[in-house]
C-alpha cells in the first residue's frame, strides 16, 4: 500500500479542517512549497492536493498555486476540490497535474463524469466520495465541501461507475477527518469486498504506522494522510515501507496528513 501525503489549501495556505468543518480550521506555518519539498525529500512519489475553497464553492481559487507546484516538482500531483467542468480538468492536466479527483460532480452529474472518464482515461481521472456513516452503518455521501447532504449511499454512488473504466476511488470518512482517532476500518473492509477491482484510497483518521499497516492488510491501494505527517507522528523509518520511492536517510524530515 502506498502512502500519499496530503496538503489542503485555503486561500493559498496549508490548513486542516476538523471533520470537514470550515469553522474548525487549523493553519500550519509551512508554505505549500516547503511541505511539498519535505515529502519529495522523503521519497513520496505522489502528493494529494485539495483546493478547499474550490470544494466549497466550485471555483478553483488555488489554481495558480497548484499549477506552479505541478510544474516545478518531481512528485506527481493528484488534485481535487471544485473540479466540476471539463475545462477545469483540462487546464490542470495540461499544466502538469498527473491525476484529477472529481467529487461532487460524480454524485450530481454522473453521466457527464462518465464521459470525462472515457475522454481522459482511468489513470488521469479518479473519483472521491466523502461520507458520513449513519442509519445502520450506511455511508451516505456528502458533496460541495461536505456541506450538502445527498440521498446517495457510497455503494450506490460507486455502483453507477462499476462497469466503466474506473480505477481510483478516494473515500473519506468525514467523522474521522483531522481527528487522529484512527481510520474507519470496517468502512474500507466493506468497500474492498464490494468493489475489489478498484484501487481504493482511504482518507481520514490515520494516527500512526500501525494504522497504515492495518489498512494495507485490508487491501487498500493507498492511504491519504495529512495531519499525522504535519505533526510528525510517524518516523521516517516507519514511513519507509509505504513510500515505494523512499531513499536513504538523507532527509531530516520524518512526516505527512490524516
Amino acid at each position: 500500500m502506498l502512502l500519499i501525503p496530503a496538503i489542503d489549501l485555503r486561500a493559498g495556505r496549508c490548513v486542516r479542517l476538523l471533520q470537514g468543518n470550515f469553522g474548525a480550521e487549523t493553519r500550519y506555518a509551512p508554505e505549500p512549497r516547503e511541505l511539498l519539498e519535505r515529502y519529495e525529500a522523503l521519497g513520496a512519489p505522489w502528493l494529494h492536493v485539495v483546493d478547499l475553497d474550490g470544494a466549497r464553492d466550485g471555483a478553483c481559487r488555488n489554481r495558480s498555486l497548484i499549477i506552479e507546484l505541478a510544474r516545478t516538482s518531481t512528485i506527481k500531483l493528484q488534485v481535487g476540490g471544485g473540479l466540476r467542468s471539463v475545462e477545469a480538468i483540462e487546464e490542470l492536466l495540461e499544466h502538469g497535474v498527473a491525476r484529477v479527483i472529481v467529487g461532487s460532480a460524480a454524485v450530481t452529474r454522473c453521466e457527464e463524469v462518465a464521459e470525462w472518464l472515457k475522454r481522459f482515461g482511468a489513470e488521469r481521472i479518479g473519483l472521491a466520495f466523502d461520507v458520513r456513516v449513519q442509519l445502520g452503518s450506511v455511508p451516505w455521501v456528502r458533496t460541495h465541501g461536505w456541506m450538502a447532504v445527498s440521498d446517495v449511499s457510497l455503494w450506490d454512488a460507486v455502483g453507477r461507475f462499476a462497469r466503466m473504466d474506473l480505477r481510483h476511488v478516494l473515500c473519506t470518512d468525514i467523522a474521522r477527518d483531522g481527528t487522529l482517532l484512527g481510520p474507519n476500518f470496517e468502512l474500507y473492509r466493506t468497500a474492498v469486498a464490494r468493489f475489489p477491482q478498484l484501487k481504493w484510497q482511504a482518507s481520514g483518521g490515520v494516527r500512526d504506522a500501525t494504522d497504515l499497516a492495518a489498512l494495507a492488510r485490508l487491501g487498500l491501494a493507498a492511504a491519504v494522510s495529512g495531519k499525522a505527517l504535519l505533526e510528525e507522528r510517524i518516523t521516517q523509518e516507519e514511513l519507509r515501507p509505504f513510500l515505494r520511492d523512499a531513499s536513504s536517510p538523507a532527509s531530516t524530515y520524518a512526516t505527512v496528513r490524516s
